[in-house]
């Protein structure tokens, strides 16, 4: 199922965040993922999923292959 970032965007433009396991709750954010990963240990987050959220939205359609 596809996650609405749009929030992110408008919030963290060309950040790193961390989030939760739901991938929706921002539990740090910083211009570095060691800083974003600081940040999220301190408040208990041992391991967020870390995602950058882009400088622009760029639309795409498609997919790619491995």
């Amino acid at each position: 199922m596809a996650i609405d970032w749009t929030m992110l965007f408008k919030k963290y433009r060309g950040m790193w965040v961390g989030l939760r396991e739901d991938n929706k709750t921002v539990v740090a954010f910083g211009g570095s993922v060691a800083e974003v990963m600081d940040k999220a240990k301190k408040k208990k987050f041992e391991h967020p999923v870390l995602f950058r959220v882009p400088d622009k939205i760029i639309p795409f359609v498609g997919g790619f292959r491995l």
